[in-house]
Order: structure tokens, then C-alpha cells, then sequence
């Protein structure tokens, strides 16, 4: 693998996450770069030995960044994986102040590539920035859309690739894994329980998902190669990367599901939207605007849409199979 030409010291911001430690991980295995970590929790690093030679601990949070800025101004990479949500004022901090304040940090002279890491829900079709995100997404949405938008005027632009994971699977549903389990393969276990009633329902819907290996190949490719100004059309300064597997259906995954676990399907009944928002209207159903604009919108897929692949590499989890395999959910037998 072609790689940086000189020795490279790469940050990696929220790197107790599961994404971060997928990514130290592949990095140690595929550079020779010095890794600078920034986490809050030491305990929390489980998939990579802290007192590994390559590995530096930045133990604090990211809106301490003041108490980090020579090694900030060391750095050659950053891999910007921090973020916040929850609380509105936390998630403005953290996700749009903090990300600034260890931008002016850096050195500029020095710094070769930003790795920024947004989410695919900011995005439209053709990955354009939505302006329903700005206008009434949730807190966690609204901070990457505004972060996004004041990237695109920073001077630092054309040193930024921004990547927006789509679903993102990763470690095992026991916890048997060395990496931390992501929100959705942990939600596996609680999706597995109600198949009985998902198996008598149609959904025109669907969506990409990548395993957080793959994330961190094509994070790792990245920042071991010569950064190159924004070769995507029809895109700002700052490169636009989304990270998925091919597209596939609400009613394809459920059918995956089912497979897996043996549970046997029925032919159906449709969600058309006219009954969702009645079950919205009779049930006791919180859904904000937001959600709203997403029970609309159905078909959360992007073009392009990039893997491993694209890259030279190959994916870790291709298909929902494959990620059924790596999570460890008990297999019951075919139906």
C-alpha cells in the first residue's frame, strides 16, 4: 500500500467509539504513523493496548482543546469521529464550536487531510445538503448541517474530506468483541423480538448500512495516501464521501432477518402512508417534524454511494448476511 512519504502523526478525535477504535486499529495494522488518540475514557479503549509504542492518549473532552495545542499543531492528519447529541447545548459545542476551535489549532503548513465525519441524513439523493436538516432536524442534525455549511467557507476547505456513514453496523451483540458494539447491531437483539409482527408487514422504504471495518478501511486509505484536491463533480471545496453498501429494501432486510432467525413470512400487508399516519394519529406515538419529513422521505440511498472497493480493497461485510454473521445474533435455521 502507497503511503504517506513521511512519517505521519495522525489524530483521531472520539477514538474510544466504536468507529475510532476500528480505525486505530486499522491503521496500526496498515501504517507506520504515530496515532494520537482523543477520548475521554481511557477504560473505554478495548480493541488497542493504550501503551502501544505508536499510541499517544489525549485524555479530555473535545471542547478542551486548548490544553491539546502543541500536539495539535503536530499533527499531519486529523480523524475528526467526535460527536454529540441529546443535548442541545452539548451537541452546538461540541459538534459545531469545539470542531472550529481545533481547526484554528492546527497547524497549517503542517496539516495535510481533515477527515470529517458527518452523517448521510444531511444529504439528498445526489449528495447535496438538505435544507429540511437546517430547518427543523433534531439537534444532532441540525449541528452537522451548520458544521457542514461553515466547512465549506473555512480555509482549511480544500484539506477536507467529509465522510457520512449511512447505518452503521459493528462489534457483537454479546459484547464478545474486542471493538465496541455500535447502536444498531446492538439494536439486533431487540429487532429479533418483534419479527413476528414484522413479517406481516410491506414497507416501500430502503437504505444503505456499512460495518464499521469498512469505515475504517476507507478512513485508513485516506489518510495513508496523498490528499488531492476534491476530484467529485458538482461538490464545494470539501470532498463529499458517503459510506455504504449497495442500496437494499426495508422489506429485503426484514426478509434477511427472518431467514436468520427462522422465523417463517406471510404475504403481507402494505405500509402505505396513509396507514402510517393513522397509526401516528391512534397510538401513542411521539414524532417530531423531523421524523415526519423522514416517514416522507422512504428511500434514504445516495449515488454514489462508496465501499472498500472503491479503493482497491475489499468489504469486511458486503452484504446484510455477511454483517448477520459478524454480530454474533444466534442463527435459528432457514423458513
Amino acid at each position: 500500500m502507497s503511503q504517506t512519504t513521511t512519517p505521519s502523526r495522525i489524530l483521531i478525535t472520539g477514538a474510544s467509539g466504536c468507529v475510532g477504535q476500528y480505525t486505530t486499529a486499522w491503521l496500526l495494522d496498515n501504517s507506520e504513523a504515530e496515532l494520537l488518540l482523543w477520548l475521554r475514557d481511557p477504560s473505554k479503549l478495548t480493541a488497542v493496548a493504550a501503551d502501544h509504542p505508536r499510541i499517544q492518549l489525549l485524555v479530555g473532552d473535545l471542547r478542551e482543546a486548548d490544553r491539546f495545542a502543541s500536539e495539535l499543531a503536530s499533527v499531519h492528519r486529523v480523524i475528526h469521529t467526535a460527536t454529540a447529541w441529546g443535548d442541545p447545548e452539548r451537541a452546538q459545542q461540541v459538534n459545531v464550536v469545539a470542531v472550529k476551535r481545533m481547526l484554528s489549532l492546527l497547524n497549517p503548513s503542517l496539516i495535510e487531510q481533515i477527515t470529517y465525519f458527518s452523517t448521510a441524513s444531511i444529504l439528498d439523493r445526489h449528495l447535496q445538503p438538505l435544507t429540511e436538516a437546517l430547518a427543523y432536524g433534531t439537534e444532532y442534525i441540525q449541528t452537522k448541517a451548520q458544521c457542514l455549511k461553515d466547512l465549506e467557507e473555512h480555509p482549511l476547505a480544500g484539506k477536507i474530506v467529509a465522510v457520512f456513514p449511512t447505518l452503521v453496523f459493528g462489534g457483537r451483540v454479546d459484547g464478545s468483541s474486542p471493538f465496541p458494539t455500535s447502536y444498531l447491531t446492538e439494536g439486533l437483539t431487540e429487532a429479533s423480538k418483534w419479527l413476528w409482527l414484522a413479517r406481516f408487514l410491506r414497507a416501500d422504504a430502503s437504505f444503505h448500512f456499512i460495518h464499521a471495518a469498512d469505515i475504517a478501511a476507507i478512513c485508513g486509505h485516506l489518510a495513508t495516501h496523498p490528499h488531492q484536491p476534491n476530484p467529485e463533480p458538482g461538490q464545494g471545496a470539501v470532498r463529499r464521501i458517503v459510506m455504504g453498501q449497495k442500496a437494499i429494501s426495508v422489506d429485503e432486510a426484514v426478509a434477511s432477518l427472518c431467514r436468520w432467525r427462522g422465523v417463517r413470512r406471510t404475504p403481507g400487508i402494505p405500509l402505505w402512508p396513509w396507514l402510517i399516519e393513522t397509526l401516528i394519529r391512534v397510538l401513542p406515538i411521539e414524532v417530531n417534524a423531523w421524523d415526519r419529513f423522514s416517514i416522507r422521505q422512504r428511500h434514504f440511498i445516495h449515488q454514489p454511494v462508496t465501499q472498500p472497493e472503491r479503493f482497491g480493497d475489499r468489504s469486511h461485510a458486503a452484504d446484510l448476511e455477511a454483517v448477520l454473521l459478524d454480530s454474533g445474533l444466534p442463527r435459528r435455521g432457514t423458513a
